[in-house]
């Protein structure tokens, strides 16, 4: 059931064609941004790739990939639901060094998404990663690399301030991350579930990065589920920041430092999924032949949406709707791409 709300008086700060005026640039701004801070270039990206791979996103183990044959081929393929294992394995074939890495655009299906103003089935981002050296599998380095890419975000909300003035209405990006562990959310308010935990801190804390996610808390529960076989579940995190518009908590950005084997090892045992062990990628990772990285995807529409000061992310892709999302919006005069 969607649950799409538009806050009673809305009105978008640009009209339709300076809305796609302004992702355009946005989209240009920010990807030179980001590849000058994290020293990144550009590669191209697949849309799907071989079932038997395993380089499939697993998400949270429960979504259904969109699935097809290729009959020329011989073989089964997904469309992907991330980048996060293939761009570990390209930046092993491309030869990446040390302090070097990747970005592309990431276009996904995700066919069990909830549809609501911040979730659809279409998934864009902007998916990076980058070699790293064994010094730097730390939480000091991580910290630096969220500060580095929250920075490149003010820099493109200032450039687009200039561009259309309109949008000085809307809130400046805090300027400083705050870092908190999801431990320590659960410790604030044991009672209450993890999204509430972040709205309630965010709401104060305007730009947070949210640490530790996919182990099991005191509670015995995770904040939120995350594949064992990408991130480091004690070196990774989401980048929220508060969203005006809808007065709640929008993420922003999921990222980490990745696994080395011998937290490959101990996650895919904790998330009962040792058939992995076996698959190519897998294969290549616990024996220590696969680059350490640290990587992430940063969400295109959902900077769209905060930067342009949108309600619904229909505003700034197109896609498909249930009827009571197109008639919440039409309702509330918000044109749907």
């Amino acid at each position: 059931m969607a649950k799409t709300v538009i806050p009673e008086g809305y009105a978008p700060s640009l009209n339709l064609y300076d809305t796609q005026k302004a992702i355009g640039l946005l989209n240009r701004l920010f990807e030179d941004t980001l590849a000058g801070a994290l020293n990144l270039r550009r590669v191209s990206a697949p849309l799907f790739v071989e079932a038997s791979s395993g380089l499939n996103d697993d998400l949270n183990g429960v979504e259904r990939p969109v699935s097809f044959d290729v009959p020329f081929a011989a073989k089964d393929a997904q469309v992907v639901h991330s980048l996060a294992k293939w761009k570990r394995m390209a930046l092993y074939r491309y030869h990446f060094s040390v302090g070097e890495g990747l970005y592309t655009n990431m276009n996904a299906i995700r066919r069990d998404e909830e549809l609501d103003n911040l979730h659809s089935v279409y998934v864009d981002q902007w998916d990076w990663e980058k070699v790293i050296a064994p010094r730097d599998r730390t939480e000091e380095f991580l910290r630096r690399t969220v500060n580095d890419i929250a920075q490149a975000m003010r820099e493109t909300q200032l450039t687009l301030r200039s561009a259309f003035p309109v949008l000085t209405k809307l809130p400046l990006m805090a300027g400083e991350v705050s870092f908190v562990t999801a431990q320590e959310l659960e410790d604030l308010w044991p009672q209450l579930p993890p999204k509430e935990r972040e709205r309630r801190y965010v709401q104060d804390h305007p730009l947070t990065f949210l640490m530790g996610i996919g182990g099991a808390l005191k509670s015995g529960k995770p904040h939120d589920g995350r594949a064992p076989d990408y991130d480091d579940w004690s070196l990774n995190g989401d980048l929220l920041v508060w969203n005006e518009v809808l007065g709640d908590a929008l993420e922003l950005s999921s990222m980490g430092i990745r696994v080395d084997p011998d937290a490959l090892d101990r996650q895919l045992t904790l998330a009962g999924c040792d058939a992995r062990r076996e698959l190519p990628f897998h294969k290549l990772l616990l024996a220590g032949k696969l680059p350490l990285t640290i990587g992430g995807g940063i969400g295109q529409s959902r900077l769209c949406m905060y930067l342009l000061g949108k309600a619904h992310i229909g505003e700034v892709q197109a896609g498909i709707w249930d009827p009571d999302t197109t008639d919440a919006c039409e309702s509330a005069g918000v044109i749907l791409l």
